[in-house]
């Protein structure tokens, strides 16, 4: 179980280094910046999609949201942002 949690930040941290990376590029569309504040926004936010003191499913939500959209803004990046290195 441990591996899969290491893999899964290690999937995180590398996603989120390539989308810090994006949005420091002097062509980062305005799309990107708004995804990303939308992203923030939502971790730093008191509403959530399923309310944080239902156990154990309230804090799944965030777990899994947030990798997704930051997937999915990386997914849609122009090819000039995408060959970025980390």
């Amino acid at each position: 179980m441990w591996k899969r949690w290491l893999l899964l930040w290690r999937v995180i941290r590398g996603d989120a280094r390539h989308l810090y990376n994006a949005l420091r590029h002097p062509r980062a569309p305005i799309w990107l910046k708004l995804g990303t504040a939308g992203i923030v926004l939502y971790v730093i936010s008191p509403i959530d999609l399923i309310p944080d003191f239902i156990p154990f499913v309230g804090v799944v939500d965030d777990i899994v949201l947030v990798p997704l959209a930051i997937r999915f803004l990386l997914n849609r990046l122009p090819p000039e942002l995408r060959t970025l290195e980390s």
